[in-house]
């Protein structure tokens, strides 16, 4: 594989295929799908050997989940109607002895745990008026490429490159961030699904001398407002396995574990386990 990300699309009579290639993290991801599912599992295996990816995500519809198993593909997570309503789930393989090797499984689970034991009930107070929350657009791709280049020393996505994270914005996911004497502290974003309706929170960065005032559980929120007025309900987030902080965030704001990707992408300082939670917005 080279480093360049794409997405794919495969049809003939039998089938449709859309698949992310990702090169980066070395795996492939079937994004969506339809036909004839043994012939389309039998196009992502010649997916995987052309392109040498050590795992394979399949996000898999409920009725189709038998057959991945006898394929001898694994469940890892679920998302609450992901499909216009109906549950996504989260199947992977491996294809290397490392890639399904992982030293901090025990410790995640009861960190998962321990984070279920919070009380929601106490809110932080709001951070001083110093503090200024808005959407952030194409303008500010330099000061996000920059604030996400300080926060992660490796990120599955180029998102220290200033033209990727407007090429983002251009397919609609939506940015939202603090900023602190005029220059962006804290963000994330929510990446769109238009056609299935549902959005992935991610993107989430704070800098460090920034993070006592839970700036990050208010841009969330914004976010979350910001997708019902879309009339999106599906809201999921990925979280590193081993960040404390960020899965309590989202377990404070109502989002339910769903799981976990094991050795799912290279984040932070290596390659990491990632914790899936789930949010029905329109409870909210």
């Amino acid at each position: 594989m080279n480093q360049t990300s794409e997405t794919i699309y495969m049809e003939d009579s039998h089938f449709f295929l859309e698949v992310y290639l990702d090169p980066f993290n070395k795996r492939i991801r079937v994004d969506d799908y339809r036909g004839n599912l043994n012939l389309i599992l039998e196009k992502t295996e010649e997916l995987v050997k052309k392109y040498q990816a050590e795992k394979l995500i399949f996000k898999a519809r409920t009725e189709d989940s038998l057959k991945l198993l006898e394929h001898a593909l694994q469940p890892e997570a679920v998302v609450d109607r992901y499909f216009l309503g109906s549950d996504a789930h989260f199947f992977s393989k491996f294809y290397t002895p490392e890639r399904k090797k992982n030293e901090h499984w025990i410790t995640e689970d009861g960190m998962v745990h321990s984070i279920y034991q919070l009380d929601t009930s106490v809110e932080k107070a709001f951070p001083p008026k110093e503090y200024e929350l808005k959407k952030a657009d194409e303008s500010y791709a330099a000061e996000l490429a920059a604030l996400y280049g300080q926060v992660f020393q490796i990120y599955p996505t180029p998102m220290h490159d200033p033209e990727y994270i407007k090429k983002t914005m251009k397919d609609g996911t939506i940015y939202y961030a603090f900023f602190f004497q005029g220059k962006i502290v804290s963000a994330a974003s929510a990446e769109i699904n238009g056609f299935y309706k549902n959005a992935e929170l991610t993107d989430c960065a704070t800098l460090t001398e920034h993070r006592k005032y839970g700036l990050m559980k208010l841009i969330l929120k914004e976010l979350e407002a910001e997708l019902k007025r879309k009339g999106i309900f599906c809201a999921y987030s990925i979280a590193r396995s081993l960040s404390f902080g960020m899965n309590a965030v989202l377990y404070r704001l109502g989002y339910s574990y769903r799981g976990r990707l094991m050795n799912n992408c290279y984040i932070y300082d290596k390659l990491e386990n990632m914790n899936m939670w789930v949010k029905n917005l329109a409870n909210c």
